[in-house]
């Protein structure tokens, strides 16, 4: 199946999706690394992160003279170096997660018992994803550098993005048992 997807998401926009649906997004998403998952777990979030989408991304950002942000290229990081935080992550609100590469198994129960996917966003798309941002809204943490800073992104039809592992404990990347 295909969904456009609202943000922020709420467990009815989770509990219909399914491993290998396509998922388009329109609202707000969030940048966030490694850096910016530990921070958030050691002091908190800078955000309120009910039904919020976490992008695994450091994009490539230009300040402009009026003194706002362009996205230049955003692309997916490798979300496995997320794993130790992810759980936790989850655990305040988050209900989806955009990375590449999969993630750990207790990352797929976290998204199990928090009622969350994780969506894969194709590499080397950069230039594709960064077309469906209209604006940046705001930035937190500039002080990690600005591919770790949690970036506040205005999105349009953000995607495609394949649901890769969902709350149903589905994951793609591994051979259900059955």
């Amino acid at each position: 199946m295909e969904y456009e997807l609202n943000t922020p998401l709420n467990d009815e926009d989770i509990n219909k999706l399914e491993a290998g649906d396509t998922v388009y997004l329109t609202g707000k998403i969030f940048t966030a690394r490694d850096s910016a998952h530990k921070r958030i777990i050691d002091s908190s979030a800078p955000i309120d992160l009910e039904g919020v989408v976490l992008f695994h991304a450091g994009p490539i950002i230009r300040k402009k003279d009026d003194d706002n942000y362009e996205i230049v290229a955003i692309g997916p990081t490798t979300s496995m170096r997320m794993n130790p935080y992810e759980p936790e992550v989850l655990s305040m609100g988050v209900k989806a997660i955009v990375g590449k590469g999969g993630m750990d198994d207790n990352t797929q129960k976290a998204l199990v018992e928090n009622n969350c996917v994780f969506l894969t966003a194709v590499g080397g798309c950069a230039a594709l994803y960064v077309n469906s941002i209209k604006k940046v809204d705001s930035v937190n943490w500039l002080d990690l550098g600005m591919p770790e800073a949690i970036w506040e992104l205005d999105v349009e039809c953000f995607g495609p993005l394949i649901v890769t592992m969902d709350s149903k404990d589905n994951n793609l990347y591994k051979r259900n048992k059955e």
